[in-house]
């Protein structure tokens, strides 16, 4: 009996994936849990495993096309001395139901088995959107849409709720742009390539984000001195110890935390007409890889020593970079910490990472002029940057977050002794 090779759950509000690319051929012999297939969702790249050992049979998916959980994206034969196309074409044939045209016709009887698992993704709209609607009478057929092939989001249902445009859902969607032709010599010179899943949600993601929130970003500096002291006279130490280096983020991580404490709206989210305070701390952690940016959640923060983040942003460093996070571990986070610094960046304004209230933007440290006793002094300096959803957070509780990290980062001894 062929073994059928599905697309697995892929996570809270993800309906669809893309195939990306099969690592191996119809007919190649295969081992149980050795990578098949690498799926794009539009949050995370993930792989596919054997779920036996012996030949890859049918491939259902080809490259580019679009599958729901559930789907079956090919075949696994039992032995693996099978060679050739022709092994590959008795699963679809076993699958293949009564009445249907024969295996000349590969497409056709692969065609069922597909069918049923799509059926979820090409529902208009998803829980979220029908939860929202049954809640607050919202009817989604008067909302303007920006979801692909024009299903209505949950981010759509809630600029609505917020005033935002109505009546508009028979226009195309908003992310469509038609650009003028180049120049032939300038055409010739230019690459077409599609946008990942990942790199489309974040482009969707950032701008719902400047169209939702009304997003304001406050500015100060810290005086970096201290913390570097205290980590150049234990870093050693330290990673003998916990064996992870001491690093900056566990300090503005614990500062993060003891603030949002005393400031809980920069901790909350909006959901329609009502706030939510959160009281517990899932800082998100912004790391560049070179496939876009993703933010995995370093949960109740609160709860960690150093030592206990740094190893947690560590191995989730890595596997951002490997490309082996999972979904579950980039969901949750109730406030987010992007560091531009590490690519030289002086000054931002970071974006929200919508739902949440405030994002922390750290920056390059470097020597600057400042007044100590009276005295022109050279500091190692820092700017921050709270960028903030005005809607829900003061401009007193913003900057009162930003002086909080400050005073914490400029006496390490205050994230020790809770202070």
């Amino acid at each position: 009996m062929p073994t059928d090779i599905t697309v697995p759950t892929l996570g809270e509000s993800v309906t669809e994936a893309t195939i990306g690319r099969w690592f191996k051929k119809p007919g190649d012999p295969v081992k149980a849990d050795e990578p098949l297939v690498e799926l794009e969702t539009d949050k995370v790249t993930l792989e596919v495993n054997a779920p036996a050992s012996g030949t890859l049979g049918d491939i259902v998916a080809k490259d580019g096309e679009t599958v729901g959980p559930g789907a079956v994206l090919g075949s696994i034969v039992e032995g693996g001395a099978a060679a050739g196309a022709a092994p590959a074409a008795k699963p679809a044939e076993a699958r293949t139901p009564a009445g249907a045209p024969k295996q000349d016709a590969p497409k056709p009887a692969s065609a069922p088995a597909q069918q049923p698992a799509k059926s979820p993704v090409s529902s208009p709209n998803g829980p979220a959107v029908g939860r929202i609607a049954a809640e607050t009478g919202l009817d989604p057929a008067n909302v303007a849409v920006t979801g692909k092939d024009g299903r209505v989001t949950k981010g759509d249902m809630l600029a609505a709720l917020q005033g935002g445009p109505v009546g508009v859902a028979a226009q195309a969607p908003a992310p469509v742009q038609l650009r003028a032709p180049s120049a032939p010599d300038d055409a010739s010179r230019e690459e077409r390539v599609r946008m990942t899943k990942l790199r489309q949600t974040i482009a969707r993601r950032l701008k719902d984000a400047q169209n939702i929130a009304a997003m304001l970003t406050t500015f100060n500096d810290v005086d970096m001195g201290a913390v570097m002291k205290l980590r150049s006279q234990y870093k050693d130490v330290f990673e003998k110890k916990h064996g992870v280096k001491l690093g900056f983020m566990g300090f503005f991580t614990k500062a993060v935390v003891q603030a949002l404490k005393e400031l809980p709206a920069v901790n909350a989210e909006i959901d329609g007409q009502d706030i939510i305070y959160k009281n517990y701390y899932h800082i998100g952690i912004a790391v560049g890889t070179d496939k876009g940016l993703v933010v995995p959640v370093v949960r109740d923060a609160d709860q960690l020593s150093i030592a206990e983040i740094e190893k947690a942003i560590a191995g989730f460093g890595k596997k951002a970079r490997d490309g082996q996070l999972k979904i579950e571990e980039m969901q949750g986070g109730t406030f987010t910490i992007t560091n531009g610094g590490i690519y030289g960046s002086l000054m931002s304004t970071p974006i929200l990472n919508a739902p949440q209230s405030g994002i922390l933007g750290m920056h390059r440290i470097e020597e600057r002029p400042v007044i100590r006793g009276g005295q022109i002094v050279a500091r190692p300096m820092m700017y921050l940057a709270l960028s903030y959803d005005h809607r829900i957070v003061d401009g007193k509780e913003a900057v009162t977050f930003l002086v909080r990290i400050k005073e914490a980062l400029e006496d390490p001894a205050r994230l020790v002794l809770d202070l």
